[in-house]
């Protein structure tokens, strides 16, 4: 009797930490997005961006959801080859240097578009579009979700992946229950970069356990390219309005 009871017990002890991760987004709320991106490749390049979009939630019908995005925000530092470019939407043209200039003549349209995009709710991006069409923004659009998540049920110790490819690059992400708190999901992120770039992959990221949503995220990629070291930083954070 007390090998059934301890049996029982720690079955009910998995079942009660065992999570079905599943992004429960609300028709109607409302979401501020910041990512902030760094690159290094030694004395060649370093670079600097952090970008701020709205996500609003146009439908929720049973697995899949509707949502529009927009940008808000853009600025940009660049060093490359000696020379600085800088560049920052909120700045009006007698703030902006000549280099500015071009590159918000480049980037306007990007703030000025409206992306359309339906996903489910482990996270996949299944259809985007942009109106007015913007070259590069579509890309970007589906390839803005950094984690797809498994149909199981996770419990800590729990792994799975997935694999992006872009601009030639192949990468191999593996995640990995860290810990499972009352309000909060913690992984680990590991991986392999393949293709055009070689390298690693490390980071982490937060997941609120209610609502299923990655308030934040750390991607660390230190790779080679064409015999270059290039580093790689990407964070990420979604707060609700």
């Amino acid at each position: 009797m007390l090998i059934l009871f301890l049996v029982v017990t720690a079955n009910l002890s998995f079942a009660q930490d065992a999570v079905l991760l599943r992004l429960n987004y609300e028709k109607g709320a409302t979401y501020d997005v910041a990512m902030n991106i760094s690159q290094e490749m030694g004395a060649v390049m370093s670079m600097g961006m952090v970008m701020n979009m709205d996500i609003k939630v146009i439908d929720v019908k049973d697995d899949t959801y509707d949502s529009e995005m927009k940008f808000t925000k853009m600025t940009m530092d660049m060093l490359q080859g000696g020379q600085v470019m800088s560049f920052d939407s909120s700045k009006s043209d007698e703030e902006l240097d000549e280099t500015g200039k071009m590159m918000k003549a480049q980037m306007g349209p990007m703030l000025g578009a409206v992306i359309s995009a339906k996903g489910n709710n482990l996270g996949q991006i299944l259809e985007v579009k942009v109106a007015p069409s913007v070259p590069g923004v579509e890309d970007m659009a589906k390839q803005s979700s950094n984690v797809v998540y498994p149909k199981e049920a996770i419990s800590v110790g729990s792994t799975w992946t997935m694999t992006k490819e872009e601009k030639g690059m192949k990468m191999d992400f593996l995640y990995t229950v860290k810990s499972i708190d009352s309000d909060k999901i913690v992984l680990d992120i590991t991986g392999d970069v393949s293709g055009m770039a070689t390298g690693k992959i490390s980071g982490n990221m937060n997941i609120d356990k209610a609502s299923g949503i990655p308030e934040n995220s750390l991607i660390d990629m230190n790779m080679s390219v064409s015999g270059q070291e290039l580093k790689s930083k990407i964070t990420m954070t979604m707060v609700k309005k």
